[in-house]
């Protein structure tokens, strides 16, 4: 989301608020997995970028895509679209159980 946002790592530690002298080494470290930043951190760096926090904690495409959908949504589009969600039929895929 950095590269997307077209901020370096340190833009994107100073716009979340972190120190000039560590902003670029930390946003590295939690960029290859070294370090996972604290949650208060991980909502600073999301306000920067303009997703929400839970953006950085799925490991579904599917969902990443759809909360970054979400995060553009006024208020009354995201309860109209909540509303038809839970008027839609449910398809679970279940498992087969075996022949008997």
């Amino acid at each position: 989301m950095r590269e997307r946002a077209g901020l370096s790592q340190t833009q994107l530690g100073l716009l979340a608020g972190m120190d000039p002298s560590v902003a670029s080494p930390r946003i590295n470290q939690y960029e290859r997995g070294k370090h996972e930043p604290q949650l208060k951190t991980a909502k600073q760096l999301a306000d920067a970028l303009g997703v929400p926090p839970a953006f950085f904690y799925t490991e579904d495409e599917l969902l990443a895509q759809l909360l970054l959908q979400w995060n553009d949504l006024s208020v009354s589009k995201k309860k109209a679209l909540l509303k038809s969600l839970e008027k839609a039929p449910r398809g679970k895929t279940s498992k087969k159980s075996p022949s008997r």
